[in-house]
C-alpha cells in the first residue's frame, strides 16, 4: 500500500498543475475520500440488503466512483467508457466538484455525512493539470479496498506518514502537524474514556482528536486490536465525542479527512476561528470532558477578538488559554502546549490568567520539554500545562524532559523520551528530573519550570525584577565613571 501511495506523490510531482508536498497531499486526500465514501457505501447497501431493506446512495449514480472514476466491465476497468485526458478534467472541473460543492446547501445537519462533502469540497478544487495524470492515480487508487478494517488502518499510517511531509515541505508544519509522541503522552496523561467529550480549540490535521480516539477504541494500537464496545458506545464514539475548530480551510480538510480516514465517520469539526466565539456566559452543557491542544502562539490579536475574553490580551496563547479554561466541564481534564514565556511573564494579563487557573483550576503537573521538539520550522522552548476542574491548585508537579542527546530535525522526540515521565507523574515521584513545588512558595504567578536539582537552572525574573537588576547595574556603571573620572582630572592637575 505504501509503494501505491509513493508511486502517486512520484506521478503528481512531475504534473503541471501540482507544486510541493502540500499540495500532493491535498490532491491525494480529495480522490482517496471518494473511493472511502464509495466503499463505505457499498457496505452499508450490503448492510442493509441482510435485513431485508434497501440503502438510498448519499450520490447519485453519474457521480458514484463505480461510474465516473473507474467503470468496471467483467471485473476490468471499461477502457471504453472510463473517461481520461480533457473529457475527465471536463467532468471533474465543471460537474464533480460543483455537485459535491453543493451538499452544504442542501442540508442543515452537521452530522450527516452529506454535511460534511459539501463542507470538505467546500475547500477543495482539482488542481491536477493534466487528465491522463488522474486517470493514472484514478486507476491506483481504486486498487485500495476501505471494506478491509486492517487495510483502512494501515493506509491511516500512511495518511499520518503524507500530513507530517506535507508540513515540513511547506514550513508550515505547527499549522498540520504536532509530533506524534508529545501528543500521546498528553492523551496517556488524560486518559479519555468512551462517554467522554472530547475537544482540540485548534485541530489543524487532528492529531489529538485521533490519538484520543486510538486510546479509547484500541487495546494494541500495533497489533490493531480493538475493545468490545457496545453499538450505543460505538455511536457515540462515532457522533458526539470529538469536536474541534480550525480556521484554516486546507487544515481543516486535512483534519475532516484524516478523522473519516481513521475510523471516525462523523467528527464534530467545524471551519472557524475559536477566538471570535465569546466565552463568558457558557453554560455547563457547552463544556467537555477533555480538552487538549496545542493552539498557535506567538500571534497578535485585534481589539474585536480580545473582547470576547474577561482578561484582554494580543497574546494569542493567553486568549487559548482562558478559551479553554471556560470550557472544561466541572471534573474535566485539560492538557496543552504553551511557550515558556506564558509560564514566567508577570504583567498585568499574564499574571491574571494564571491567578484565575491556580485559583479557579488544579494545575497537577508541567511537564517542560526542550526547544527541539517542533524542529524544524521552530525552535521555541514550551511546556505542557495538566490541569482539572476540580478545585483550586495546592501544589505542582513538576518534570523536566532531558534528552541524553541533542534533539534535531532527524533525531526527533519519540516515545522512549517519555517513558521516566510517565511512570513518576502519577505518583509524584522525585526524580533528578522531577521536583514539586507548594503554591504558597510561587512568587508573582511565576510558574516557570525552574530544576532545583540544577545548578545551571535558568533564573527567569519578573519584569519589576528586571528593571530593578537594570538601574542597579546603571549606578554601578555610573560609580566607576565618577571614579574614573576623578582619577583623570587628578592626573591633569598633576601633569
Amino acid at each position: 500500500m505504501e509503494s501505491k501511495i509513493n508511486r502517486i506523490t512520484d506521478i503528481l510531482r512531475r504534473d503541471d498543475g501540482i507544486s510541493g508536498a502540500m499540495m500532493y497531499t491535498e490532491q491525494i486526500s480529495w480522490i482517496l475520500f471518494l473511493k472511502f465514501l464509495s466503499d463505505l457505501e457499498d457496505a452499508k447497501a450490503d448492510e442493509a440488503l441482510l435485513i431485508g431493506q434497501e440503502y438510498t446512495y448519499i450520490l447519485d449514480d453519474k457521480f458514484k466512483w463505480s461510474n465516473w472514476a473507474c467503470p468496471k466491465k467483467d471485473g476490468k476497468i471499461d477502457l471504453i467508457n472510463a473517461k481520461s485526458g480533457e473529457d475527465l478534467l471536463e467532468f471533474t472541473n465543471k460537474e464533480l466538484f460543483p455537485y459535491l460543492k453543493g451538499f452544504k446547501s442542501i442540508t442543515q445537519d452537521p452530522k450527516s455525512i452529506k454535511y460534511k462533502i459539501g463542507a470538505i469540497f467546500e475547500y477543495l478544487d482539482n488542481r491536477i493539470a493534466n487528465g491522463h495524470t488522474l486517470r493514472e492515480v484514478l486507476d491506483i487508487i481504486d486498487c485500495l479496498d476501505f471494506h478491509n478494517q486492517a487495510y483502512l488502518f494501515q493506509l491511516s499510517l500512511i495518511y499520518e506518514k503524507l500530513l507530517k511531509d506535507m508540513g515540513s515541505d511547506g514550513g508550515n508544519s505547527g499549522e498540520f502537524y504536532t509530533p506524534r509522541p508529545l501528543i500521546k503522552v498528553i492523551v496517556d496523561v488524560l486518559d479519555p474514556k468512551v462517554g467522554q467529550t472530547i475537544y482540540d480549540p485548534a485541530v489543524g490535521s487532528c492529531g489529538f482528536l485521533i490519538e484520543a480516539y486510538n486510546h479509547i477504541r484500541y487495546t494494541d494500537i500495533k497489533a490493531n486490536k480493538q475493545r468490545e464496545l457496545s453499538t450505543e458506545q460505538l455511536k457515540f464514539l462515532n457522533e458526539d465525542t470529538f469536536f474541534g475548530n480550525e480556521k484554516t480551510p486546507l487544515s481543516y480538510v486535512m483534519g475532516v479527512m484524516n478523522m473519516i480516514l481513521h475510523g471516525v465517520e462523523s467528527p464534530n469539526i467545524a471551519k472557524a476561528n475559536t477566538l471570535t466565539k465569546d466565552i463568558r456566559g457558557l453554560e455547563e452543557k457547552d463544556r467537555f470532558d477533555c480538552i487538549l491542544a496545542n493552539p498557535p502562539f506567538g500571534g497578535k490579536e485585534n481589539d474585536s477578538i480580545q473582547q470576547n475574553f474577561p482578561i484582554k490580551s494580543n497574546a494569542t496563547e493567553l486568549l487559548f488559554l482562558q478559551h479553554m479554561m471556560n470550557y472544561l466541564k466541572l471534573g474535566g481534564r485539560c492538557g496543552v502546549v504553551i511557550p515558556e514565556g506564558v509560564l514566567f511573564q508577570t504583567n498585568n494579563a499574564f499574571q491574571s490568567v494564571k491567578q484565575e487557573l491556580l485559583e479557579r483550576f488544579n494545575v497537577h503537573t508541567i511537564l517542560s520539554v526542550p526547544s527541539g521538539v517542533f524542529l524544524p520550522y521552530s525552535g521555541v522552548k514550551t511546556n505542557v500545562i495538566f490541569f482539572d476542574r476540580n478545585g483550586s491548585t495546592s501544589e505542582i508537579f513538576y518534570y523536566e524532559l532531558n534528552p541524553s542527546s541533542k534533539l534535531t530535525k532527524n533525531k526527533p522526540i519519540n516515545n522512549d523520551h517519555f517513558k521516566e515521565f510517565l511512570s513518576v507523574w502519577k505518583d509524584r515521584t522525585i526524580t533528578e528530573n522531577s521536583w514539586i513545588v507548594n503554591i504558597n512558595d510561587i512568587k508573582d504567578f511565576d510558574i516557570s519550570a525552574k530544576n532545583p536539582n540544577r545548578n545551571e537552572a535558568i533564573e527567569h525574573k519578573s519584569p519589576i525584577e528586571l528593571v530593578e537588576n537594570i538601574k542597579l547595574n546603571n549606578n554601578e556603571i555610573n560609580d566607576l565613571m565618577d571614579e574614573i573620572e576623578a582619577i583623570l582630572i587628578g592626573k591633569d592637575i598633576n601633569e
